[in-house]
């Protein structure tokens, strides 16, 4: 596509102002198509971030000078983003957001997590091609992540329960209106990051077009740091394992620290902030070291002298982001066996898969006393990593499914990876 177009991201979250690896996708995105020449708007929430989050972010990003951010405060603060929540409508954003999204002149308008930011009636605004990105699983969980009682991943809904007992979130009425149906009859296409999410949005009772589009990883040079970020991270002296991600139990991080609580041949170096993070760190573990969150462009090192990436999630990912920038690196990964992480390390060979416990310290010390084997498993997942989730092949894909649905010829069978 040679001609230059311009695009509006809505987002709950954008960074600095985030928490996880959706805010990073949309993050990448938004520069990648500035990079190429494009004009990106991005919409988000600093009330939202605020309700999370009391002090200013610790990591800083750059954006570039194609990218024009548009941080949404308002006077009543937390309210606004929790009255678009309950209410499933832009409520205090509305004037603000009718006014950039209709105003704008944008190409494409593209939603990513719009939960805080204005909800389905967000959906109804502007008039561009709209795509809409299912980073978690909103369309079809009120908690977003299909993990049931904060315990297990969800087979069964009884979505009011775990919503009103387990998360302590009062109900939202509008679920049970169809407004969200109506709503998604705005969007021309839905993005779904890994063929395990779109069966899975299809087996819930999503009928709109979905296109099979993974995110991608950027390639980064060693050690790269950012401008004008510099903090060094202290590693251990001892081989270790890494996981990298939020400190929640859905993340299964408690898992990890039983696993190295009688585990002494190596250490744990956990980066990432959470909800649990005092919890996790009260273990006391000798072994486990905490190093705080980080700019993504600085987790080099850390992934370079892992043994290998644990991703012991315990709900259905969306898409396993940490799996896929360790595979970058050429680190393996070991992963529990659910949602996308068995499809992307059998898609790569990269990694082991677990189903227990026990499963995982047998892969751990497979990896650890057999560097042969560690390194064959991380040259095969970045091969292939470099292959199925690189920046061009994904911004390729995405702009040929924006010129498609501009000449309204594209089919909901694209799929890429």
């Amino acid at each position: 596509m040679a001609r230059s177009l311009r695009f509006c991201m809505v987002t709950t979250f954008y960074p600095p102002f985030h928490f996880g690896g959706d805010a990073v996708n949309v993050y990448r995105l938004s520069q990648a198509l500035a990079e190429r020449g494009h004009r990106v708007d991005v919409v988000h929430s600093l009330d939202a971030y605020r309700l999370h989050h009391d002090g200013e972010p610790e990591v800083a990003f750059e954006h570039h000078p194609n990218v024009t951010v548009h941080p949404l405060a308002t006077r009543p603060g937390v309210a606004s983003a929790l009255a678009a929540h309950q209410l499933g409508r832009p409520v205090r954003y509305a004037a603000t957001l009718r006014e950039i999204l209709e105003g704008g002149g944008h190409d494409v308008i593209h939603f990513h997590n719009i939960s805080l930011i204005g909800g389905p009636k967000v959906l109804e605004l502007g008039r561009a091609v709209k795509l809409y990105t299912a980073h978690e699983y909103w369309l079809v969980c009120p908690t977003h992540v299909l993990y049931k009682f904060d315990r297990e991943a969800c087979t069964e809904r009884r979505c009011l329960t775990c919503t009103v007992v387990h998360y302590h979130r009062p109900p939202q009425v509008w679920r049970r209106t169809g407004s969200l149906p109506s709503a998604l009859r705005h969007v021309d296409r839905l993005i779904v990051p890994s063929r395990f999410a779109l069966r899975k949005h299809r087996e819930l009772g999503v009928d709109r077009p979905m296109v099979h589009l993974p995110f991608f990883v950027p390639r980064l040079a060693n050690d790269a740091e950012p401008d004008g970020y510099s903090h060094s991270i202290e590693l251990p002296e001892r081989p270790f394992f890494l996981y990298v991600g939020r400190l929640e139990r859905l993340k299964g991080v408690h898992d990890l620290l039983e696993v190295f609580d009688g585990y002494r041949e190596a250490d744990l170096v956990v980066a990432g902030a959470g909800e649990r993070e005092a919890e996790l760190r009260a273990w006391g573990l000798p072994n486990v070291h905490f190093v705080g969150q980080h700019h993504p462009d600085v987790l080099g090192s850390l992934y370079d002298r892992a043994i290998a990436v644990l991703v012991p999630s315990r709900c259905y990912e969306a898409f396993g982001l940490t799996l896929a920038e360790s595979l970058n690196r050429g680190t393996p990964v070991i992963a529990r066996r659910i949602g996308a992480l068995t499809e992307h390390i059998e898609q790569t060979g990269g990694g082991i898969l677990f189903d227990d416990l026990e499963g995982c310290r047998r892969a751990m010390d497979l990896l650890r006393l057999d560097p042969g084997r560690r390194t064959a498993l991380g040259q095969r997942g970045r091969l292939a990593a470099r292959a199925l989730w690189s920046p061009d092949r994904h911004i390729e894909a995405y702009l040929d499914l924006v010129e498609g649905v501009l000449r309204r010829s594209v089919t909901p069978t694209l799929a890429v990876g």
